[in-house]
């Protein structure tokens, strides 16, 4: 009676471990599979989004958006690095495929309108050195499956105005919200 009390706490045990491992593998692969395809969280190294975004913010970035349409002008997307694939970049779309943005006097226009831009906080738009030896050249119109976009903080973003317009296929998700530090706690607009 002792020796099988004692074999049946044992088999209790392993089965008590084995189920732990089961649920740690199974929380893993959902917290892996939510992340591959749902959202990313982001950890902001640079100033290019400020006031929208501060340096060493933490934003979620979901993926679902744009697997049923296509950013829309407005809209604040993380994308691969046209320099460097494996890094991750956050900017503000400003014109899709065919619109035409052109910089005149500090101000963005696109399809001959100004931008209405608040989140600039009044900080004007001008021209970069090219990244690539090749300079934009402006008016510049947005070729079939591209997007131009800039980050907010015009006077310190290396954005479209530096790398050219990004192809569509390079946007890994819509940010959609700031979740640490909890003062800037909020939706992205």
């Amino acid at each position: 009676m002792y020796e099988g009390a004692h074999a049946e706490k044992k088999h209790g045990i392993g089965r008590s471990i084995l189920s732990f491992i089961v649920t740690i593998a199974v929380v893993v692969l959902i917290a892996m599979g939510l992340r591959t395809f749902v959202f990313q969280a982001y950890e902001i190294p640079s100033g290019s989004m400020e006031d929208t975004i501060m340096t060493g913010d933490m934003v979620f970035s979901e993926k679902l958006t744009y697997r049923a349409s296509d950013p829309q002008p407005g809209d604040i997307v993380t994308f691969a690095d046209p320099q460097i694939p494996s890094r991750t970049l956050i900017k503000r779309v400003i014109a899709t495929e065919g619109q035409t943005v052109q910089l005149i006097d500090g101000k963005v226009v696109v399809d001959g309108e100004v931008l209405d831009e608040p989140y600039t906080d009044g900080k004007e738009s001008w021209p970069l050195n090219s990244s690539f030896g090749t300079p934009i050249v402006y008016p510049y119109t947005v070729p079939k499956g591209e997007l131009w976009v800039m980050g907010d903080n015009r006077t310190n973003s290396q954005d479209s105005r530096y790398f050219g317009s990004i192809p569509v296929s390079s946007v890994t998700g819509k940010a959609i919200f700031t979740y640490w530090p909890l003062d800037n706690f909020g939706v992205l607009e």
